[in-house]
């Protein structure tokens, strides 16, 4: 059975694919104006705000920040978060403090049912 997913992780699957899709694009795209060009600041620039790179990034980032809140405000209710509650408060206050907490704090709230 599939499982059921909040609005905030399904948010977060979509623009996920989305960045990873335009990533993907982007490097095709450059590998071809590298063989036809120098890629310069102004030619990657460019081809950032093409292939939509740019906003597929934005678009994730406010994806990952809605999970972040949405697992936040959900684990609230569960009985180990009351019982832990200062040590998971300050790992949701210090998710911006590297990026390897926030990917993992983000992989835990894909996780959550």
């Amino acid at each position: 059975m599939k499982p059921i997913l909040a609005k905030a992780q399904l948010d977060y699957m979509r623009a996920k694919n989305k960045f990873e899709n335009r990533a993907k694009e982007l490097e095709k795209d450059i590998t071809t104006k590298r063989a036809l060009q120098e890629i310069t600041q102004e030619v990657m620039e460019g081809l950032v705000q093409a292939t939509g790179f740019h906003d597929a990034y934005n678009e994730l980032i406010v994806a990952e920040n809605a999970l972040i809140d949405w697992s936040h405000s959900t684990i609230k209710h569960e009985k180990s978060y009351r019982d832990n509650r200062e040590a998971i408060d300050a790992l949701y206050n210090n998710v911006n403090s590297s990026p390897e907490k926030r990917q993992e704090l983000i992989l835990l709230s894909m996780k959550i049912r």
